[in-house]
């Protein structure tokens, strides 16, 4: 029997998936639409670990299941890096937080590209990015004294 050489095969399709962007969603499809959504790590640590595999992985069958049913699949992610656990290790490493975050987001992504998940990469959202924080803020500002003469944020 042919032992299973994991890292040469796995990298292989992985970097055919990636090529053929097989797991980008594509906008205004004729397919019916799935909407997966697992929650974005908080990369507020120099590393993932199994806990973090677990969630995505069962988002990874859904997402797959879903696709091979003919549907077409949104399966984003992003990075919650936001927050104290991100302040926490940055105090801790004595960094500040936007070298420690981008670092660990860097290295979380690293990993989470060699376990072969069917994330659409190219939807990535970072939650310390101005243009994705500044209609967070937006929306907030706008829930508590609604103006809806309020001009959008450019």
């Amino acid at each position: 029997m042919i032992k299973y050489n994991h890292s040469k095969i796995e990298k292989k399709w992985q970097r055919y998936w990636a090529a053929k962007k097989v797991f980008q969603a594509k906008d205004f499809a004729k397919k019916p639409k799935k909407y997966v959504l697992a929650e974005f790590p908080y990369p507020s640590g120099a590393g993932l670990h199994m806990g973090h595999l677990r969630p995505y992985v069962a988002a990874d069958v859904l997402s797959r299941f879903h696709r091979l049913s003919g549907k077409e699949v949104l399966f984003p992610i992003g990075w919650d890096a936001f927050g104290l656990p991100a302040e926490n290790y940055a105090i801790k490493m004595g960094v500040h937080p936007s070298i420690t975050t981008k670092k660990n987001i860097s290295n979380a992504k690293k990993q989470m590209l060699s376990w072969g998940l069917s994330f659409d990469w190219s939807r990535e959202i970072n939650t310390t990015d101005p243009n994705y924080y500044k209609w967070t803020q937006w929306l907030f500002c706008n829930s508590i004294k609604p103006d809806w003469r309020t001009k959008l944020p450019a």
